[in-house]
């Protein structure tokens, strides 16, 4: 985990030679669709919830862009009519590849750290680690008014269960939509 905050934090200071007037900063927010893959998914379906935080834009060129961001993110699952309500602040290190004039596809690593966990009202944060680590690929569209669109999944890479006596393996699966919006 240590490597990959190091990372991230190299990543954004090597971009410090970008000119100050090209950097946008916005807000976003949108529908989350999350449920968890892996082992005894049996009966587990999708939940809708919600993600919403800010956003910057670093253009490195004139087609590539990197976009840090910090949500916070509802996410979860539903089993047996029961809902499991994960909540985190997502940290999603996006490339940006613009293929015509405000068309971008897009893709990085997201970092999750986990604020709480509940099960029907029921404190369960310790059954699932607090640390999550996905890859998020994606597209979206910005006009030159500021106003953006975009939708991506997140493919979790890391195991979130933290339950003894349990081997099974289950990671994170969210499709989001969002609209945005850079103030300058």
């Amino acid at each position: 985990m240590k490597k990959i905050l190091l990372l991230a934090v190299f990543t954004v200071f090597g971009f410090a030679n970008v000119k100050a007037q090209e950097i946008k900063f916005g807000v976003k927010g949108g529908l989350n669709f999350s449920t968890i893959t892996g082992d005894d998914t049996e009966g587990i379906n999708y939940v809708t919830s919600y993600n919403i935080g800010v956003v910057s834009e670093i253009p490195l060129s004139e087609k590539f862009s990197f976009q840090p961001e910090a949500l916070y993110s509802r996410q979860g699952y539903t089993f047996d009519d029961d809902i499991v309500a994960l909540n985190y602040v997502n940290v999603p290190l996006m490339g940006k590849y613009y293929v015509t004039k405000g068309f971008s596809v897009e893709a990085g690593p997201q970092i999750g750290f986990l604020v709480s966990a509940k099960n029907d009202k029921t404190d369960v944060k310790d059954s699932f680690n607090t640390f999550d680590f996905g890859v998020n690929f994606g597209l979206g569209y910005k006009f030159e008014n500021g106003l953006n669109f975009s939708a991506r999944y997140n493919l979790g890479l890391t195991d979130i269960n933290n339950i003894e006596d349990y081997s099974g393996k289950n990671k994170n699966g969210i499709f989001q939509v969002s609209v945005g919006y850079f103030f300058f």
